[in-house]
């Protein structure tokens, strides 16, 4: 039985994945999610259902439109690839449960937002001003005692948009304020401890990339690298191993 409900997790992944594609294409230029229909941005013909097939069409097509031969961004490829595996990886951690529901919620949520911040430069406020009442809100609805629940989701919100807001007045404009907002959304939606480890996860893989890209010479000291990538890596990996990191993270202390 668990075979078949991860069949059907994994075929779940697929199909949102397109539509998670079409925010991350459309919300940046204001457009509607839903009209017009799924369609080349080149040519603008209406795409056909076999065009819109999850991973299996970009692979037939071989990343072209069909029509016109435009070459298809390899990011769709990308979220159609990862969203499964992701969706698949919790459902592993969960199981079928209101925790699986909340953790897949969020996950579709920061991997619009970690692709539209790469290739755009932007945290869109219509992303993260409604996603801070709906963290806080999952908060408040938690079987828990809502105002435990409700209290820690609050520290962990205004604690990450502190540390981050004090970080963008240090850092005189090397980071923007849409990062700041994003902390503290994912501190609205991790809680304290758990802020914690998503913040740690984010500043570390953050800063091992810059410093790859700088020895490696692919980015230069004053050009900006987008952070919100790694908030939201930060912030999914809190949802699945949180605790393990602040378990882990204080076994380390007690050793000192």
């Amino acid at each position: 039985m668990e075979v078949f409900y991860f069949i059907i997790i994994i075929i779940m992944g697929l199909v949102i994945s397109s539509f998670l594609n079409v925010c991350i294409d459309r919300l940046p230029r204001r457009q509607s999610l839903i009209r017009p229909p799924s369609h080349c941005d080149v040519c603008s013909r209406r795409l056909s259902p076999g065009d819109l097939v999850p991973v299996f069409s970009y692979l037939f097509l071989k990343g072209k439109c069909r029509y016109c031969g435009a070459r298809i961004p390899p990011r769709v490829l990308i979220v159609e690839l990862i969203t499964p595996v992701i969706f698949g990886l919790l459902f592993w951690k969960a199981g079928l449960s209101i925790n699986f529901a909340i953790m897949v919620f969020y996950v579709c949520i920061f991997l619009v937002i970690f692709f539209i911040d790469l290739e755009h430069q932007l945290i869109l406020n219509i992303m993260v001003y409604p996603m801070m009442f709906v963290a806080f809100l999952i908060s408040s609805l938690s079987p828990e005692p809502s105002w435990h629940n409700a209290l820690y989701s609050l520290v962990g919100g205004a604690t990450a948009f502190t540390i981050f807001l004090i970080i963008a007045w240090i850092s005189k404009g090397g980071m923007g304020f849409g990062d700041v907002k994003m902390a503290g959304m994912i501190g609205l939606a991790t809680g304290m401890p758990g802020v914690f480890a998503a913040l740690m996860v984010a500043i570390l893989f953050g800063g091992l990339v810059a410093l790859f890209l700088l020895i490696f010479r692919i980015k230069k000291k004053k050009e900006g690298i987008p952070f919100g990538p790694f908030l939201a890596i930060g912030a999914m990996t809190a949802l699945i191993w949180g605790q393990e990191i602040i378990n882990w993270y204080i076994t380390i202390l007690n050793g000192y």
